[in-house]
């Protein structure tokens, strides 16, 4: 197995094929160069628990990328964001960004999220197909999450459009140069963008995420202005691009599987499992990384320190091992051992993982109750993204 197994056309459509064949292969398999890839559940698990195994950005670029790889724009500002840390910085700004994403932050949301959902909802015309893509799924969250960040919603999908393209960044297999190029020149515009974000903010500070970032100060030591706005591009792409991968796999999902979507209707009280069901089944991040900050062993295998371990949540949420008749999807199962792995364990746990829950519970109970006779014209020619982490197709057409 090799990384560019994981960046051919056949895993795009559908990777799941390919993990049955690496789960099949051990509890830690050679993909690259000083680099394994980890599919069994127990495995992942014990990757993200052993603290021993953390965050080493820059080496993860260099090894798919060469010498050249960590002067790249797109990858300096990732490698000052949260999701790439270590103790113990990583643990002050956590704390401080929970009070942002605690439940009861979270619930303080649901109102306005309930009334953004039902708005776009209501405004899906009657007489003609439209996109649940562009017209619902990614409007949702990027309405949200400006409205978390106090950035004019007027700029949503400008915004979102450069976060797509820097979020080629983040795959796993590297990027040739073209979208490199574009990853980099996303990354630019949005930083300069949301430097004038963190001006205004010192004018006028308010209660915002980008203000409470700003806020981090324990005995002078405070954020630079590069980590300020690093952070603020990353909550910005994963406070949209997830979540609205997500609730489109979860409508695909379920309309694949007309007994499961018929269950649902006919017992809404099951919304909250069929979100987690939906999660485990076709998660919208596949995959993510973790380096040995000191050797250690995972499952019997010696891990060197250094080594790259790409950990393969898709892989992990369909294992046998953990889940019965894991190729299908139950709203109901009653084998879960807690929310599916694609939000991670551990300390590296999605800080947004209740916010996005909430999201997609959300937009799904306002399809169900605002237009219940849904089609989905084209489950058969479903064309998804090109990449290998980020899990979602490109659009989704419909008729109420």
């Amino acid at each position: 197995m090799k990384y560019s197994d994981l960046a051919s056309t056949e895993f795009y459509q559908n990777p799941y094929p390919l993990y049955e064949r690496l789960r099949q292969a051990g509890p830690l398999v050679q993909i690259a160069p000083n680099t394994l890839i980890a599919g069994r559940y127990e495995s992942v698990r014990a990757v993200l628990a052993d603290k021993k195994m953390g965050k080493a950005y820059m080496l993860a670029v260099q090894s798919r990328y060469g010498e050249s790889g960590p002067r790249q724009p797109a990858f300096q500002m990732l490698s000052r964001v949260l999701l790439m840390m270590n103790p113990p910085t990583h643990t002050r700004l956590r704390a401080l960004l929970m009070k942002a994403f605690n439940s009861k932050q979270v619930e303080l949301m649901r109102e306005t999220i309930e009334a953004v959902a039902d708005e776009l909802v209501d405004a899906l015309p009657s007489d003609k197909p439209f996109d649940l893509v562009s017209d619902f799924a990614v409007p949702m969250p990027l309405r949200i999450i400006c409205r978390m960040m106090d950035v004019p919603l007027a700029d949503a999908s400008m915004l979102g459009a450069e976060t797509e393209r820097f979020a080629q960044a983040l795959e796993a297999a590297p990027l040739n140069a073209e979208q490199l190029e574009r990853a980099n020149a996303a990354t630019q515009n949005m930083a300069a963008y949301f430097r004038d974000v963190v001006a205004a903010r010192r004018r006028r500070p308010g209660t915002d995420l980008i203000s409470m970032l700003m806020s981090v100060n324990e005995n002078g030591d405070a954020f630079t202005e590069d980590e300020i706005v690093s952070n603020a591009i990353l909550m910005f792409a994963a406070g949209h691009e997830t979540t609205a991968n997500m609730i489109g796999n979860a409508l695909i999902a379920l309309h694949r599987n007309p007994e499961e979507l018929a269950k649902l209707r006919a017992q809404p009280e099951l919304l909250s499992d069929a979100v987690t069901e939906c999660i485990r089944y076709d998660g919208s991040i596949q995959a993510i990384q973790r380096v040995a900050l000191e050797d250690t062993e995972i499952a019997g295998t010696p891990i060197p320190r250094g080594t790259i371990v790409m950990l393969s949540l898709g892989a992990a949420n369909r294992d046998p091992a953990q889940y019965k008749d894991a190729d299908r999807l139950v709203i109901d199962r009653s084998d879960h051992p807690g929310l599916p792995l694609t939000f991670a364990a551990g300390i590296h746990y999605c800080l947004g993982a209740r916010l996005a829950i909430l999201q997609v519970e959300t937009a799904l109970s306002a399809l169900l109750r605002k237009a219940p006779q849904l089609q989905l014209l084209n489950l058969n020619e479903l064309c998804w993204h090109q990449r290998n982490v980020l899990h979602g197709v490109t659009s989704l057409i419909g008729t109420r």
